[in-house]
């Protein structure tokens, strides 16, 4: 089977060192197999991407020499194939309906805690499976009967079998109020319509994986190998994200960075002054 990894950034702002690292992580991966690396542009926030940080993301990319197989591929394109997985797991009874809001979550301090923080209290639970309110409203997956149907599950970290506990998150959210799908059924349903054999992607998202896997299961959708890396990190040891302002690959080539010297950098693990790679 051949290889194929994946980069697949939300077109929210410009990409940065840590995005960067990533993408050269699954590029490199990909090359080093003789696989295929694809390009996959997370744009159904409606509210939150713009066009002109798709431009933004083809022209960084293109800059770092890290070149991908095969044509861009769109979410907001894929809209009726997340709609299909959607009415599926309704079927099935699943899904419920949710009206609440952040605030009304909060309110409620019985609310566990999980790996996402407050789980959902299971307010719209009871609410007629497959009906759908006038209002506002997500679509919350019933954790409980959705682990039940699936049975126990693992995925493969590398060579290692982890256990999938999809129950640390609670009654996710598979569509949400301001878009057709969240990211957890997106990049499930995308990874195996791509063909992905190898998901390279950081940490953060590790537990995530719990979750991923169990809608693989229910959708009957194959189960690609992961290889989670360490992040980068500033200074204040923040990973690298937008909302810490962290340093743009736009403003490193302004300032004169060279491309082939910083991608050869973050493979040897010789960080720019003031960042590092965290502990895995």
């Amino acid at each position: 089977m051949q290889v194929v990894t994946r980069f697949a950034p939300s077109p929210t702002g410009r990409l940065h060192l840590g995005h960067a690292f990533s993408a050269m992580r699954a590029h490199d991966f990909a090359r080093r197999h003789g696989g295929s690396f694809l390009l996959r542009i997370e744009d159904i926030d409606g509210t939150r991407s713009r066009p002109e940080h798709v431009d933004a993301i083809i022209e960084d990319l293109s800059w770092l020499g890290l070149q991908w197989d095969g044509e861009i591929v769109y979410q907001s394109e894929r809209l009726p194939f997340y709609a299909a997985a959607l009415d599926r797991l309704k079927a099935v009874g699943l899904l419920y309906a949710c009206t609440c809001t952040r605030a009304d979550i909060a309110a409620s301090v019985t609310a566990p805690h999980g790996a996402e923080g407050a789980l959902y209290p299971g307010t719209c639970r009871a609410l007629p499976r497959g009906h759908a309110p006038a209002g506002p409203h997500c679509w919350r997956l019933d954790m409980a009967a959705a682990v039940a149907r699936a049975g126990p599950l693992h995925w493969h970290e590398g060579a290692t079998a982890v256990a999938a506990r999809p129950q640390l998150f609670g009654d996710v959210v598979l569509a949400r109020k301001d878009a057709p799908a969240s990211y957890h059924l997106a990049v499930t349903i995308d990874d195996a319509a791509q063909g992905v054999t190898d998901v390279v992607r950081g940490t953060d998202l590790f537990t995530a994986t719990h979750v991923h896997r169990l809608l693989q299961a229910l959708l009957d959708l194959p189960s690609p190998t992961y290889h989670h890396h360490a992040l980068l990190t500033d200074a204040e040891g923040h990973r690298l994200a937008k909302r810490y302002n962290a340093p743009t690959l736009q403003s490193l080539r302004t300032g004169g960075v060279d491309a082939a010297e910083l991608l050869a950098a973050l493979r040897t693990g010789e960080m720019p002054a003031g960042y590092s790679v965290s502990p895995a």
